[in-house]
């Protein structure tokens, strides 16, 4: 049987898994590689891992001896981020998403499909980006985790810009949604980063529902944890943001809040500096340095001494789908954080005790004011405490060993006996 150890007593049977990652999920040092790492992770304590990823970060190729670590095997293509959204475009039929465009590689499908040839019977499968590497490929046990509902996240990318990019975001909504059901249709389970958003999928494709679910984010509770020990980053009083910095979203919360909210706090509490945080700050965010008090650190080694010596984390997100992390990761750390409405979407946290929440920037500004006014003492401690009780890792990738644990046979069966009943 591929994958066996043996079969003597104490020696434990690990079965092979094909793991699909839209992006090499190490190191997790973003959203979406920080919930691939820690699955992946998970998933090689009980099995043999064979990965399949794109790396478009030359700077991540540091890092593979991790990767092989986890490992059986490691089959990791490089790609450009140019050329993909070129060849995105040369690619694109009537009806197909640019996304699938990107991601698509022969080198990666000749390696699938060597894989399942081989008698690889299970398969997690990392963003529906990567689900047609494995759509149809019913004798195997598939579980897709889209994460968040990426169509979704290009409508409100639309419903924001203006034409021709609003026609382009418009269609990549409706042509990924189409992939998506036609994905969650195929797959033996679908899962989604949180209760909420596997229900906003529903809403958008009913007929998924018997075969959809979700697992939650967690946070490394060890390693975000209040430490004082940390040397401050930055002098005088601040507020932080933490992201990747070339991605719009971010791009924007930061800009908005530098406008918007900013200059509001300071007539209140003068001298107080904005923070932001995070690797490859777009032009529009260097710029914002050139403000007095706005610091724009690029990449750091560690983001924790910037939350550590914050007076307040914001996470002024106009646009979000699924769980932020940054958030997660503040709340774990013991530090009062103000969000948007769609930043604290999806969180099981209660607004008013765990963290604060304001939808618009003059709400947003006077709970910032209120928090450096000491008007909050207890919302660090409470943000801890709501963290540890819902957010361990170990805890919320316990839903994963069942999902495997069931023979495809059996499951298939089960499945359809349901969808005929």
């Amino acid at each position: 049987m591929p994958g066996s150890r043996g079969s003597a007593p104490g020696l434990v049977l690990m079965r092979d898994l094909l793991f699909l990652s839209h992006r090499i999920p190490y190191p997790p040092d973003k959203g979406e590689k920080i919930r691939a790492w820690h699955m992946l992770r998970h998933l090689a304590r009980t099995h043999r891992i064979h990965l399949g990823c794109f790396l478009d970060d030359p700077a991540d190729r540091a890092h593979l001896d991790e990767l092989r670590r986890q490992c059986a095997d490691l089959h990791v293509i490089d790609i450009d981020r140019t050329r993909q959204k070129l060849l995105s475009v040369l690619r694109t039929r009537p009806g197909q998403p640019l996304t699938l465009g990107y991601f698509s590689d022969p080198r990666l499908r000749a390696w699938v499909q060597a894989k399942v040839g081989g008698g690889i019977d299970r398969a997690f499968v990392y963003c529906s980006a990567m689900a047609p590497y494995l759509m149809g490929a019913s004798r195997v046990r598939r579980v897709l985790d889209m994460v968040d509902v990426d169509s979704a996240k290009w409508a409100e990318y639309a419903a924001r810009s203006a034409w021709p990019a609003s026609a382009v975001w418009a269609r990549e909504a409706r042509t990924l949604l189409a992939v998506e059901r036609a994905a969650a249709l195929d797959f033996d389970r679908t899962l989604f980063v949180s209760e909420a958003e596997a229900a906003a999928f529903v809403r958008l494709a009913p007929e998924t529902a018997a075969k959809v679910g979700w697992l939650d984010n967690g946070v490394d509770l060890e390693f975000f944890a209040p430490a004082p020990g940390f040397a401050a980053p930055v002098a005088g009083r601040y507020a932080v943001f933490t992201g990747t910095m070339d991605y719009w979203p971010n791009v924007d919360a930061v800009t908005w809040f530098a406008d918007a909210v900013l200059p509001a706090i300071q007539v209140r509490h003068p001298g107080t500096k904005f923070v932001v945080v995070g690797a490859n700050p777009a032009p529009s965010v260097q710029k914002l340095a050139d403000r007095e008090n706005i610091v724009v650190t690029g990449r750091v080694a560690d983001v924790r001494p910037y939350l550590a010596h914050a007076a307040l984390v914001v996470a002024p997100l106009r646009i979000a789908r699924g769980i932020q992390n940054k958030v997660l990761e503040a709340m774990a750390m013991g530090r009062p954080v103000l969000a948007t409405p769609q930043a604290f979407a999806g969180l099981r946290a209660l607004p008013g005790r765990d963290l604060l929440v304001a939808a618009d920037a003059a709400d947003f500004a006077t709970r910032a004011a209120e928090v450096l006014d000491g008007v909050w003492p207890a919302l660090g401690t409470a943000a801890r405490a709501a963290v540890v009780r819902d957010y361990a890792w170990a805890a919320t990738l316990a839903g994963l060993d069942a999902l495997f644990a069931v023979p495809t046979q059996a499951l298939n069966t089960s499945l359809a006996h349901e969808a005929t009943a």
